[in-house]
């Protein structure tokens, strides 16, 4: 688009078109042939001095050279400073004041595609500037007109119940060009027009297009973009692609209200399902398929939960969709939905989970710096099962971020004895247990306490392999031999006594495993 620099008009004509109106018939191009397609949207008269500080952009400037009479020089830098000023042309009378234009200004005025126009001698001021002002006035109340018919023929395309499809098909066939609506990454949602205007606008929707950002409720969701033969698309047409983004707008937020009560719909139900509420097997199986979900299968349970930290809401509903989007990808007939503070996802038992996880967690990190932790259940057989399953998985995931910090993936079946001192509620009696159990190892007051909970850790995994437990440890044998000593005084003779070794072992589990 051209856009004025002042006032309400935004289209005009071009200077080619303006030396066709019957007032200047008699008019004679000098110079700057290459500009007859600058656009002229306003006209001033030049008969002062420093009208220079009075021009803006696209006017045609006349003039009869009268306040340049006595200063003739000055025409050499005149045109310069009208092109830099962004103006269409100049056209002046000759004879009267100034009898010819130098030839510098006429060499410049072709090296910088600035036209430069004679008019003739019987032809009024008043006469060029009613009937190209007329011209430009009819010209911009013919782009608006089309542009609010356009916009009524899409509005009536919402009403009757048209989506993106049917509004890129009507701005398709009006401006006779491809169209297509991208979303924010570029992926294409819809797309109407000629076959090989729209292979073109396939193959490279980012560059040589005209585009018009699609915004609604502060929000950008994407870009409505028009391809066709160079020049097909006018700065005429642009007001039209602003009308149908509005309308496109319009469409993506009544798909996303839609969107928000279906799956509201589908988080309850689900949520039922997972609480044994939903009623029987079969009616569970009946209404999931109304969903386009299968839990008749053998699945697996996981639940995404967000790591604490964050602007939670933003996050939760980045999470849902992220999570949406790779169960799409991994599993159609899957079923996903979003509570309150997690994502709870239903897959077929043949899934790799972990690369489903990784797949949903690459997707929310491009987006915002949160993580969350997964955690996996056993296979369930079927709609009886899933809420033991779904407790195995919220269970797996809250025990995983304990052991391994955010953004932790665990399954149920890996979390062995850290699943059963997670259902100790009483974190005060674990913190007394591993005080009792281990001594003043419990604390990091000295330095050296954690590499002899390092070494205590090697040797009870090894079974007391003294041998081996050194070569982990890069020990000399007899550097260990004195370690062991110094901590069986410490803790008691663990080496000969096996509930004592299971007591060191349970505490030190306690000890790895975070926010107790």
């Amino acid at each position: 688009m051209r856009l004025a620099s002042t006032g309400t008009i935004i289209h005009g004509v071009a200077v080619g078109e303006v030396l066709g109106v019957s007032t200047l018939a008699g008019a004679r191009l000098i110079a700057g042939e290459r500009g007859l397609g600058r656009i002229v949207q306003r006209l001033n008269v030049m008969e002062v001095p420093d009208v220079l500080a009075w021009v803006k952009p696209h006017e045609l400037l006349l003039t009869t050279g009268y306040p340049l009479r006595n200063t003739p020089q000055s025409l050499d830098r005149l045109v310069a400073d009208l092109d830099e000023r962004g103006l269409a042309a100049l056209a002046i009378k000759l004879g009267r004041y100034l009898d010819r234009l130098p030839e510098e200004m006429v060499e410049q005025a072709d090296r910088l595609g600035f036209p430069l126009i004679q008019l003739p001698d019987d032809v009024g001021f008043d006469d060029i500037l009613n009937q190209v002002l007329t011209d430009i006035l009819n010209r911009q109340a013919a782009v608006l007109a089309r542009a609010e018919e356009a916009h009524r023929a899409l509005v009536q395309v919402v009403l009757a119940g048209g989506g993106l499809r049917e509004v890129t098909a009507e701005v398709a066939g009006l401006l006779d060009v491809a169209v297509a609506v991208l979303d924010g990454t570029g992926q294409v949602l819809a797309a109407a027009g000629p076959a090989e205007h729209l292979a073109a606008l396939r193959g490279a929707p980012e560059g040589g297009h005209t585009s018009v950002p699609v915004v609604a409720g502060g929000h950008h969701h994407g870009r409505i973009v028009a391809c066709g033969p160079v020049g097909s698309v006018r700065d005429s047409d642009v007001g039209i692609l602003e009308r149908a983004a509005t309308v496109a707008a319009l469409v993506v937020t009544r798909q996303e209200a839609v969107n928000a009560v279906e799956s509201k719909y589908r988080a309850d139900f689900l949520r039922d399902v997972l609480t044994g509420r939903a009623g029987g097997s079969e009616r569970v199986a009946s209404r999931a398929k109304a969903f386009g979900w299968d839990l008749e299968r053998p699945v697996t349970v996981l639940v995404a939960e967000l790591d604490p930290e964050g602007d939670e809401r933003v996050a939760q509903d980045r999470l849902v969709t992220c999570w949406t989007a790779a169960m799409r990808r991994h599993d159609p007939r899957g079923a996903v939905a979003g509570f309150s503070h997690e994502v709870v996802a239903v897959v077929d038992a043949a899934v790799d989970t972990g690369r489903l996880a990784k797949d949903a967690a690459a997707a929310f990190a491009e987006c915002l710096p949160a993580t969350f932790s997964t955690g996996a259940s056993r296979v369930a057989a079927g709609a009886e099962t899933l809420p033991e399953a779904y407790g195995q998985a919220l269970k797996a995931a809250r025990v995983g971020r304990q052991l391994h910090g955010p953004g932790a993936v665990a399954h149920f079946d890996q979390l062995g004895v850290y699943r059963l001192l997670s259902l100790v509620n009483d974190t005060a009696e674990l913190h007394a247990f591993v005080r009792e159990t281990l001594g003043p190892l419990a604390s990091d007051d000295d330095a050296e306490n954690a590499d002899l909970r390092r070494t205590l850790q090697v040797l009870l995994d090894t079974n007391l392999n003294v041998a081996e437990t050194a070569r982990r440890l890069h020990f000399h044998y007899n550097t260990l031999r004195y370690r062991i000593g110094k901590l069986e005084r410490m803790l008691g003779n663990f080496t000969e006594d096996a509930h004592l070794r299971l007591n060191l072992t349970l505490a030190l589990h306690v000890l790895r495993m975070r926010g107790i």
